[in-house]
């Protein structure tokens, strides 16, 4: 059987989101008896998530696909960490996954916190959490110094994006082999936005205009 290119990936995961926002998912089918006893044997993901941590975004849920069907990475603000990287790197080249998906979502706990730090410094902050929040600065620090007056709402849904773009770029630019996958064998980094209200995802980085 082909592998799964990186745009036939991209067209499920749009597929299934649109299934979820609709409420006409295949849940029943997702994790059946035969499907468990299937993968037993290996897997063969279509894409692989670098996800948020966030409870409200599922990537198998909002994405309506079962077992098997995604390489799943969660971590608070979907930051890009030397391990991350090595997950995806394992992924996409044992099992020939095409698409990297960096999926942030519409009022990160974790880019709000970062903002708040960069504006109103604490002390005695957790050092592991100092360690999220000093991934997702670089992304967010850019807007706080430019001359726009951004309203709060207008600022965090900026970050998000911002974030999200950061964190795919490091993936595309920050590994050598993810580096020679995507010049050489079709790989995808793109970047996209789950929005709590409306359940929608939205890509907007990374992928070909009229896709």
């Amino acid at each position: 059987m082909a592998a799964t290119t990186a745009l036939e990936a991209l067209h499920r995961l749009q597929a299934g989101n649109r299934r979820f926002v609709m409420g006409a998912r295949r849940a029943h089918s997702l994790a059946s008896q035969a499907r468990r006893h299937e993968l037993a044997a290996g897997q063969s993901p279509f894409a692989i998530i670098l996800g948020c941590s966030d409870s409200r975004v599922p990537a198998e849920i909002i994405f309506d696909q079962g077992l098997g069907d995604l390489f799943v990475i969660r971590v608070a603000g979907n930051i890009v960490a030397p391990s991350l990287v090595g997950s995806i790197e394992f992924a996409a080249e044992r099992f020939g996954t095409r698409l990297v998906v960096v999926l942030g979502h519409s009022m990160c706990g974790a880019v709000v916190a970062t903002l708040e730090e960069l504006e109103r410094p604490t002390e005695n902050r957790s050092p592991n959490l100092w360690a999220i929040v000093d991934r997702i600065r670089p992304s967010v620090q850019a807007l706080l110094e430019t001359n726009h007056s951004w309203s709060p709402e207008e600022l965090i849904q900026y970050a998000v994006r911002a974030n999200i773009r950061a964190s795919a770029n490091h993936l595309r630019h920050g590994s050598p082999i993810l580096e020679q996958l995507i010049q050489q064998a079709g790989l995808w980094v793109v970047g996209a936005e789950y929005h709590l209200h409306t359940g929608e995802v939205h890509f907007f980085d990374g992928v070909p205009e009229g896709d």
